[in-house]
């Protein structure tokens, strides 16, 4: 086994693992509930890591945009958590849900107030608080990924939205739950314009590893700035590593030991804190909707470089 504890680049042991995953032979289906993203091949992969600095490595199809989906939720909570701090949290749990990313069940038993911000009942919550602040929720997590990336040409897949919202009908019944339990702002036609906006943004594994090193470095923007305050950092990572990979979180903690947060289309975030940040892409998603060679090749970087959590 090679064990990297400080590997001075990581590029080694990106293509390491990208030769392992293309030996590998299941990797699941690509989610066929969106017709825009289910013809997309199973067997694709990309991966990058990127440094607090702004270096990034990567391996495969790791300049290949795709439907970012539910890895938007985290950049959505951080806008909103460092406009309104812990007034969020009257409105949304923080607690892992066991159940599927997109069910009705709980909120009943729970008066309207989803269990966690990654879910699509807690998604929508934090979006609509966001678009209550900004005007504009989609747009002003576009500008921020943008930023933080340093690709100005990301922008948002209409064919994706398209398909979201003609195949959105669950997401409009869970707004219009909580709207009647007052936990809602907003029309809900005009949150689910927002949230299928955000879900649709295409980003590459590069620019989500970029975006994503705000949270390696404890709250700081690649430009500096100050978005979170370390605490606030410190509580988005807690969230990730509990409720990041829907009702599968306690396996990816078991086997891969980074926060992290993963979407139907194929896309994995991690966050290695003070040290790096990840992305992986591959469409081929397991039952529960997290990408197969995703969390195999996140499993095999924590093994192989030595870097968690724990």
């Amino acid at each position: 086994m090679m064990i990297m504890k400080s590997p001075t680049t990581f590029q080694p042991v990106l293509e390491r693992i990208a030769e392992e995953i293309e030996r590998t032979p299941g990797r699941g289906r690509p989610a066929d509930y969106i017709p825009a993203l289910a013809a997309r091949d199973p067997r694709s992969f990309g991966m990058a890591v990127a440094e607090p600095d702004g270096t990034v490595y990567g391996v495969g199809d790791w300049r290949q945009p795709f439907s970012a989906q539910s890895i938007t939720k985290v950049f959505t909570l951080a806008l909103d958590l460092a406009r309104e701090g812990d007034a969020l949290w009257e409105h949304v749990g923080r607690e892992p849900s066991g159940n599927p990313f997109n069910s009705l069940v709980q909120l009943e038993y729970e008066n309207g107030i989803p269990r966690n911000p990654f879910i699509n009942a807690g998604a929508l919550v934090v979006t609509d608080r966001l678009h209550t602040r900004t005007g504009d929720a989609s747009g002003e997590l576009l500008e921020f990924l943008r930023a933080e990336s340093g690709n100005r040409d990301l922008t948002f897949d209409e064919e994706v939205t398209a398909s979201e919202t003609a195949h959105g009908d669950r997401n409009a019944a869970l707004g219009h739950f909580m709207a009647s339990y007052g936990n809602i702002d907003n029309p809900v036609p005009v949150l689910l314009e927002q949230y299928f906006r955000q879900c649709s943004i295409a980003a590459s594994c590069a620019d989500l590893a970029l975006a994503t090193t705000f949270l390696a470095r404890h709250g700081i923007r690649a430009d500096g700035t100050r978005l979170l305050t370390r605490s606030q950092a410190k509580q988005i990572n807690a969230i990730m590593l509990t409720c990041g990979t829907y009702d599968a979180a306690g396996d990816f903690a078991y086997r891969v030991g980074l926060p992290g947060k993963s979407g139907v289309g194929g896309g994995i975030i991690a966050v290695v804190p003070g040290r790096c940040t990840l992305c992986v892409w591959s469409p081929g998603l397991d039952e529960r909707g997290n990408s197969v060679a995703g969390v195999a090749a996140l499993d095999r970087f924590t093994t192989l470089t030595g870097l968690s959590v724990f």
